[in-house]
């Protein structure tokens, strides 16, 4: 199962469903890091140094430093869905497919009607 960082407007729904799924996901306000207008690039940096792969809904900044090659330990850029288990059920397929999310960039698009 994999280690996330929830980024501040990753839904919490998610999170715990993801939970529920046997994966570990650290909150951006269970850090008391909430509410700071932290930028990106800290936000990208605090995963790294926890070695969480970073969920996140703020797809274009978190896509722009992965293409500066940013050092992360992997980016689950989501596109927003409100079938907050269907996003969970997503996330967790893909976790499943690969072996190492080290420095991966994860596009989790919601599916067309």
């Amino acid at each position: 199962m994999a280690h996330f960082y929830s980024n501040e407007n990753f839904p919490l729904p998610v999170v715990d469903e993801l939970r529920k799924q046997g994966h570990s996901v650290l909150t951006i306000q269970e850090t008391g890091k909430a509410n700071q207008a932290m930028a990106d690039e800290e936000v990208l940096s605090f995963a790294f140094q926890h070695d969480r792969v970073l969920l996140t809904l703020n797809r274009k900044h978190f896509i722009r430093l992965h293409k500066k090659k940013a050092k992360h330990a992997g980016i689950f850029a989501c596109t927003f869905d409100p079938n907050f288990k269907a996003l969970a059920k997503r996330i967790h397929e893909s976790v499943k497919k690969e072996s190492d999310l080290t420095g991966q960039l994860i596009r989790i698009n919601r599916p067309q009607k």
